[in-house]
């Protein structure tokens, strides 16, 4: 099993060879013009045209230019093919195009291509009310886990002295900040949480994602009966805590203009697919790339 940080190499020949083939598998909602930005974060900072400015770990880019009223004008990205460009060449194809603060001319650089350890959409959308979307991570369970297991006296020290005592940075994945049990239990509370949405909401279209390294489970119903507004993400984000003891993040419910991992991304610090699952037995083995089992 491929568990550790893709090369710059393998992440470009993911995205050259084997993401295309899941473009047509994304959910309806991820367009070229649909959500409101695209991001991409990098490995290593790549320095921008401007001079003085500094070099850039994490682009955000805006889908359309807006007029002073706010109302679109000109798409960024015609068709996602478009997209996808941006994504294996950032600097070749920044929408900002020649901004002062796109990415440098690769021309000019010794290391022209920066590669997406990450790639991120913005939950915010021009043509949904919403996208609602609960993160659960691993490494938050882990803590958890740790916490209940080590004493009061040996659980003094900082995060990773206390996973270490509770022998979690050695089991398998050893080094990272929880267990394979960690993810798996993540993505059990993923489907607790589907089936709230589904149950508790009446909700109708639902999806969970395995991200990597836990999950994220999204209400996608558009009834505007439904008003996911702050307050709502807050009742929310209380009921699943308390009431039902699941280990969300608050801070991502609640944050309407949000970025999420693209689902069939790469999720690079480990070498996995982002993928939508329908069962709690999800084999996370599955989710890695056939181009980097070769």
């Amino acid at each position: 099993m491929t568990w550790r940080q893709a090369t710059r190499e393998e992440i470009y020949k993911y995205y050259a060879k084997e993401f295309p083939s899941y473009v047509d598998e994304l959910p309806a909602f991820i367009t070229a013009e649909g959500p409101k930005q695209y991001a991409l974060a990098f490995r290593e900072p790549h320095p921008v045209r401007k001079d003085g400015v500094p070099d850039k770990d994490f682009i955000r880019r805006d889908t359309w230019q807006m007029n002073a009223a706010g109302d679109r004008t000109t798409a960024a990205f015609d068709k996602f093919d478009d997209v996808l460009e941006f994504i294996r060449h950032p600097a070749r194809n920044d929408p900002l195009g020649q901004s002062d603060f796109a990415l440098a001319d690769p021309d000019l650089l010794d290391k022209p291509d920066p590669r997406p350890d990450a790639v991120y959409y913005a939950l915010d959308h021009w043509e949904r009310p919403w996208v609602l979307l609960v993160d659960i991570d691993a490494k938050t369970i882990a803590r958890e886990r740790a916490t209940q297991a080590v004493s009061d006296e040996d659980a003094t020290g900082d995060g990773e002295d206390l996973l270490d005592a509770a022998g979690i940075l050695e089991a398998d994945p050893a080094g990272y900040p929880y267990s394979f049990e960690d993810i798996e239990r993540a993505i059990e509370y993923g489907f607790e949480v589907r089936d709230i949405f589904e149950d508790d909401f009446n909700a109708e279209e639902t999806m969970v994602v395995y991200s990597g390294q836990g999950v994220h489970v999204y209400l996608l119903d558009t009834d505007p009966a439904h008003r996911y507004d702050a307050k709502s993400r807050e009742v929310l984000n209380d009921l699943l805590q308390d009431t039902y003891e699941i280990p969300i993040d608050p801070v991502v419910t609640a944050d309407r203009r949000r970025v999420a991992r693209l689902p069939y991304s790469l999720h690079a610090d480990v070498c996995s697919i982002v993928t939508p699952i329908e069962s709690p037995n999800f084999d996370v083995q599955s989710a890695t790339p056939e181009v980097l089992q070769s």
